[in-house]
């Protein structure tokens, strides 16, 4: 067998592995709330990431398959994960720095549901995923800020930064939403920083509906009598919005390697789903899993 063959059967091997870490990043969804995640140590990131590490592609494990190695195997919609380093953000160099190859790369999603018994409490449930494997975000840039003591900032400014999703409740509704970390501003420490970040519309403006409404084209009305167009039960089917919506995310750190720039922890989200442009209230999406970036 040639040493080429032999590469290849290496890697793929590598990426038949990678699926088995999945299961690990889950713990982190249990937390109630994108808020107490910051509560959480760095040690538990950092056992997330070092327990799959076995079965993951480092960047450089990355950039070394060919394009049939990754064709068809989902290694497209991973994060790289990161092996060296250490868990101590002040092993980093305070100061300001450019921010690259920023990576989010979900590993569950839940929906907010009302309970079904009179009186009760409403909770995330688990749903299935109808998407293809194409809800990574990736290649996003911004900048990092590190001031020794500690804590960080993080600001997103471009890149591939929304993603559409479509998970399927228990009961079988579905539920559409664009997974965004658009124009994210994050602030706090190590063990947890967070902050805002814009949610677009699911659909454009120039999205008509099956009866030809839209918010910027299409027909303003879709009722036999036009005096009627205003009555309530048609007001938000006729009334159109793509307006954005804001959303909130907390990172965690897990390793930073200041001889590569590379960075690396797990992130929980929460953020509204589709509107069906203003038809219908919005339900609340969390999404957890794993983030990874480099440093210049």
């Amino acid at each position: 067998m040639s040493q080429a063959v032999c590469a290849q059967a290496s890697s793929r091997a590598a990426i038949s592995a990678r699926p088995a870490r999945r299961t690990t990043v889950q713990v982190v969804s249990s937390v109630e709330g994108v808020k107490s995640v910051a509560k959480k140590s760095a040690a538990l990131a950092a056992s997330v990431l070092i327990a799959g590490s076995a079965n993951a592609l480092s960047f450089d494990d990355l950039q070394g398959l060919t394009y049939m190695q990754v064709k068809g195997t989902g290694v497209a919609n991973t994060c790289p994960t990161l092996d060296s380093g250490s868990s101590n953000i002040k092993d980093l160099k305070a100061g300001t720095y450019a921010l690259g190859k920023f990576c989010m790369e979900p590993t569950s999603f839940t929906v907010k549901e009302e309970s079904q018994f009179k009186g009760g409490d409403s909770d995330f449930v688990a749903t299935r995923l109808m998407t293809r494997l194409t809800y990574t975000l990736d290649e996003m840039s911004g900048e990092f800020k590190v001031d020794g003591s500690g804590n960080v900032q993080l600001k997103e400014v471009d890149g591939i930064d929304y993603a559409p999703v479509t998970v399927q409740l228990p009961g079988g509704e579905r539920v559409p939403f664009l997974f965004s970390v658009k124009e994210l501003e994050a602030k706090g420490t190590a063990d947890g920083f967070g902050g805002e970040f814009v949610v677009p519309s699911y659909r454009g403006s120039t999205f008509l509906d099956p009866k030809g409404r839209g918010a910027a084209t299409g027909y303003d009305n879709a009722v036999a009598l036009p005096a009627a167009a205003d009555a309530d039960e048609f007001l938000k089917e006729n009334n159109k919005s793509a307006a954005a919506m804001k959303g909130e995310a907390v990172f965690s750190i897990a390793k930073v390697d200041p001889v590569t720039g590379e960075i690396a922890g797990v992130f929980e989200s929460v953020q509204p789903s589709d509107t069906d442009l203003g038809a219908k209230a919005p339900k609340d999406v969390k999404i957890t899993g794993l983030w990874y970036a480099q440093l210049s």
